[in-house]
Parts: C-alpha cells; sequence; structure tokens
C-alpha cells in the first residue's frame, strides 16, 4: 500500500510539473505574440510617421487646387463672351476715298460693312459707315480708322454677357428635353383630346425653344463681330456735339419758344374747334334769341292794350 500510495503521489507531481511547464510556455508563446505584434504595429506606424511632410503637403495642396479649380470661375478673357461696340468721328480731306480705304481696310479683316449713309458731296460731306469686324479685330481696325485723319471723339464700350450665354445654354438644354419628353407622350396619345392637348403643349415648347435658340444665334453673332460707327467728315462739316450752354439769353431764348410753341398748339386747337362752334352756336344763338322775344312779346301786348291812366282831379283850394 505504501509502495502504491508513493507512486501515485510521484505520477500526480510529474503532472503538476507537466501542467505548470505548459502553462509556463504558453504564457511566454503569448508574450512572445504580443511583443512581435507590437513591433510589428509601430514598424508600420514608423514608416507612415515618418513619411516625408513634403509629399503630405502636395497632396493636400493638389486637393486644394483641385477644389479651387472646380469652384472657382474661368476668368481668362479668351474664354469670356464679351459684346465690343464703339462710336468715332474722324475729319478727313477726302470722304469718299476715305470711306472707301475703311471698306477695305473692314474687308481685310474678315468683316463686312452693315451700313453706310452719306450726305452732300462738297467739302462739308459727311459719310457714317456701320462696320462688323471680328472681335478680335476690333483694336487693330479702331487704330487703322483713327489714322485717315484727325480724331475729333471715340466712345468704346464692353458689355460681358457670359452669364446669360451659359444661363441660356442651360435653358436651351432643359426646354430641348421637355420638347422630346412631349413628343414621346404625343407618339403614345390614346384618344382625341388628349392627342389635341399634347399637340398645344408641343407646340408651345418648340416655341419657347426657337425663341431660346434666336437669342443665342443673337448673342453669337453679337459676341463674334463686334460693331463700329464711324462717321467721317469733310474739312468743312461742323461736329455733331454742341456744347451746353447756360446764362440769361439761353433761358430767354428757351422760355420764347416755349411761348410760340404754346401759342402754335393752342391756335391750332381753335381751328380745329372753329367749325364746330359756327356749326353749332350760331343756331343755338338764333334759337336762345327767338325765345327771349317770345317771353317779352305777352308783356308788352299787355302794357300796350292797358288804358291810360287818368290822373286824380285835384280839388279847389
Amino acid at each position: 500500500m505504501t509502495t502504491m500510495g508513493a507512486g501515485m503521489d510521484g505520477r500526480r507531481g510529474r503532472r503538476r510539473w507537466a501542467l505548470l511547464a505548459a502553462g509556463t510556455l504558453a504564457a511566454a508563446l503569448a508574450l512572445a505574440g504580443c511583443s512581435a505584434g507590437d513591433s510589428g504595429s509601430a514598424d508600420s506606424a514608423a514608416p507612415a510617421a515618418q513619411a516625408p511632410q513634403g509629399a503630405l503637403d502636395k497632396g493636400s495642396g493638389a486637393e486644394a487646387a483641385g477644389t479651387a479649380g472646380a469652384g472657382a470661375p474661368d476668368l481668362r478673357v479668351d474664354q469670356r463672351a464679351i459684346i465690343y461696340t464703339g462710336t468715332m468721328r474722324v475729319q478727313v480731306t477726302d470722304v469718299d476715298a476715305a470711306a472707301r480705304e475703311v471698306s477695305a481696310m473692314v474687308t481685310r479683316a474678315g468683316g463686312f460693312v452693315g451700313g453706310d449713309q452719306r450726305r452732300s458731296a462738297e467739302a462739308d460731306a459727311v459719310a457714317e459707315l456701320e462696320l462688323r469686324v471680328p472681335a478680335a479685330k476690333f483694336g487693330a481696325v479702331v487704330e487703322e480708322v483713327a489714322k485717315l485723319g484727325r480724331q475729333q471723339s471715340r466712345e468704346i464700350n464692353t458689355q460681358d454677357v457670359t452669364e446669360e450665354t451659359v444661363d441660356l445654354e442651360a435653358r436651351i438644354v432643359t426646354q430641348r428635353a421637355r420638347v422630346e419628353s412631349a413628343r414621346r407622350l404625343l407618339a403614345r396619345a390614346n384618344s382625341i383630346s388628349d392627342l389635341v392637348s399634347l399637340e398645344n403643349e408641343l407646340g408651345r415648347r418648340e416655341a419657347d425653344l426657337a425663341s431660346l435658340e434666336a437669342k443665342k444665334r443673337r448673342l453669337a453673332d453679337l459676341t463674334a463681330l463686334s460693331t463700329i460707327t464711324v462717321s467721317l467728315a469733310g474739312p468743312a462739316a461742323e461736329a455733331s456735339e454742341e456744347k451746353a450752354e447756360t446764362g440769361f439769353l439761353v433761358g430767354l431764348r428757351g422760355g420764347w419758344g416755349a411761348f410760340v410753341t404754346s401759342m402754335a398748339i393752342l391756335l391750332t386747337v381753335l381751328g380745329a374747334l372753329l367749325p364746330w362752334l359756327v356749326a353749332v352756336g350760331v343756331p343755338l344763338a338764333v334759337l336762345l334769341l327767338a325765345l327771349r322775344r317770345r317771353r317779352r312779346s305777352p308783356a308788352q301786348v299787355a302794357e300796350v292794350s292797358a288804358p291810360p291812366q287818368v290822373p286824380a282831379a285835384r280839388s279847389a283850394p
């Protein structure tokens, strides 16, 4: 019995030591794995932490640039829709020759003469030309015209219609989609009432689309071809611009002109009313005169028919 107890105690001790050794080994392996995981995490985080700051700055800068580029409008002049208009007056020695030179100048620039009005053929002759030139050649043509003689006046105006053009493009796209939708509905119409209603709606939408497209063509024409109104004046032609005058005499002339104008208007109105006054006033005056005489007639008859009054006899003293 004693030997069996000693053997059992020995086996129990060996099991305990085996279990203790296995637990120690498992704990060691667990600690080794944790340390390896921590070192791996640290190693993976280290490159990120040690990444070049310039690369991050470049990435954030590129992203900011992309965002700014997406939101900021394009401010380049060549990408904007601008309408150029100009008015100038040049005094030349020979109006006809200068007009021919201007026409040739515009043709060389790729434009055309839209209007030509001329007055007189003497030294006081004046020619007014409306030039349509490409927008890119606007400034060059203006300078060439100014060199034909002595420039008396010049006025250049610009109108930026970029936003209007973009808005018009969007409206045209939307309206085209509405027209196509109405056409599809019209193709699926089953009754006469639906057919008539859809045809009316389609006609209205097509008319709106045509109006928008006409506006687009007009803006495209104005932006593609600029307008220059040129006045070529002879040596004796007076400038069209008059200086503003002030003073007592100017006010007197203005007042007298207003008085004469008022009297002319009054006489005109009186002349227009005179036939009506004659046609209506004369018969009315005759009628009133007849009525007055008729009212007076009975009184006069009574006065004539009444016996004369006899004066009362005076008693003797």
